[in-house]
């Protein structure tokens, strides 16, 4: 990284402690010193140096009150990090965890995976540090309204739209849109991730897990492999995990693992992808609560212990940072030979070490998970149109994105001198098309 240790510098001087904006932004720094030495343009250009500052940082007070009766305060970020090449795009977390550094990293990230998609949005992601566990319907509808209240003057069909993360489902897009249109008088395609009657888009919410599937076995079958007949650990038990199970259970593989916050179940007949749905889908209950219908299934509370399971491809799909370099050992110790990621960056540094050093077939998230983005993109096009697609329209066309992708991020790989790793080439990929337009727009004063 001899050429951009200045920007890298420069960006830690000027947000502190950030540790996982820090980390995002390395791991794309360290793969671009090859592209800056082929564009001396780009650097004369400050590109380099204007990637790594967001466009515009909003933080706000939520304020909103509970059932019995007393007034709660949370924190809720918008961070809009590049439109160079179409509207702001990128989801909204809630969660205790949420932090301007983590908005920072899953918004940079969010630059390279929607350039990668093809399609024309931008980089942006929000949320709060709100819990939504265990709160009321009531509850979490008049939080939904307040945090909408401030967030709606900075977003727009064209300008920034939101999606969905963890902790913000179907309920809450319906809650936080409601207040949208109330506040604008507009029925529009703000927000992604919709309900179906009004605006929504089939395959959405199955997207991210299809999509991470797909593009795993282009990458598996350019080694002559296939999920059929393999082996899957899958962490995580949201729409991501759950999806994910289904389409690789559709391409022949057996599932063994989820896990949520509290633990993690292993089922070594296969786990049961209706039971799980109803648990967690319907029921909205905990992973436990699997063994009730299946006690032969074993469940761990260490959640770590989820990458001792043996197994071929493990997908992380839970959060960041879950697997660490003790995991990824043993997970190779134990024969898994690819990773797919479900999750934003889910690995830390060290982990990806261990992957390529051991040859892992290995699918970076803002390439493997880009299934997402790209299907709210396809929302915001049937919005814009007024009309909708099937079910195996939407499929169709998600699959044929995470194809193109492959390809995309393989050919970038090989064209800088290493075809196998696939994270120099999603970063590499999605950066030359963001810089390209960045430079081809010159810069504003």
């Amino acid at each position: 990284m001899n050429r951009l240790n200045s920007t890298y510098h420069q960006m830690i001087e000027r947000n502190p402690n950030e540790q996982e904006f820090h980390q995002a932004v390395l791991e794309v720094l360290e793969c671009l010193d090859p592209v800056a030495e082929q564009h001396p343009e780009w650097v004369r250009a400050g590109i380099f140096d204007r990637i790594v500052e967001p466009e515009r940082q909003v933080i706000f007070r939520i304020t909103w009150i509970d059932d019995q009766g007393r007034v709660q305060v949370n924190r809720g970020f918008r961070v809009q990090f590049n439109s160079a090449i179409g509207p702001y795009k990128g989801g909204l977390r809630l969660h205790p965890s949420v932090n301007l550094s983590v908005i920072k990293f899953l918004g940079f990230e969010q630059i390279f995976k929607n350039a990668l998609t093809g399609l024309p949005i931008g980089g942006g992601k929000g949320g709060s540090d709100f819990n939504p566990r265990g709160k009321s319907d009531g509850e979490i509808m008049r939080f939904c309204q307040s945090f909408m209240t401030e967030l709606y003057r900075h977003i727009g069909p064209d300008t920034d739209v939101p999606a969905g993360d963890i902790g913000t489902g179907a309920r809450e897009i319906g809650y936080l849109y409601g207040q949208y249109k109330r506040l604008t008088n507009q029925h529009t395609g703000v927000l992604t991730g919709k309900g179906l009657t009004w605006g929504g888009s089939l395959a959405r919410t199955e997207a991210t897990g299809y999509g991470l599937c797909y593009f795993m076995e282009e990458a598996l079958q350019a080694k002559n492999r296939s999920f059929n007949g393999s082996v899957v650990s899958i962490s995580g038990s949201g729409n991501v995990a759950l999806f994910a199970l289904e389409k690789a259970a559709e391409l022949g593989a057996k599932v063994v693992t989820l896990s949520d916050s509290d633990g993690y179940i292993y089922d070594p007949d296969g786990i049961d992808l209706d039971l799980a749905k109803q648990i967690k889908l319907v029921d909205r209950g905990r992973i436990r609560d699997y063994l009730e219908a299946r006690p032969k299934a074993q469940y761990s509370d260490v959640i770590a212990d989820i990458w001792t399971v043996p197994c071929d491809i493990a997908l992380p799909c839970a959060t960041q940072n879950e697997i660490d370099k003790t995991s990824a050992e043993k997970l190779v110790a134990n024969g898994c030979t690819a990773i797919g990621e479900g999750a934003n960056m889910p690995s830390t540094p060290e982990a990806v070490v261990v992957y390529l050093k051991n040859k892992l077939i290995y699918g970076p998230a803002k390439a493997a998970n880009a299934g997402g983005v790209a299907t709210s993109a396809l929302e915001m096009s049937q919005n814009s149109m007024r009309y909708s697609w099937s079910f195996d329209e939407v499929d169709a066309k998600l699959k044929q994105i995470m194809i193109d992708i492959y390809k995309t991020v393989s050919q970038a790989a090989a064209a800088y001198g290493d075809p196998d790793n696939l994270m120099l080439g999603a970063n590499i990929a999605g950066f030359e098309k963001v810089a390209t337009a960045m430079y081809q727009q010159g810069v504003a004063y």
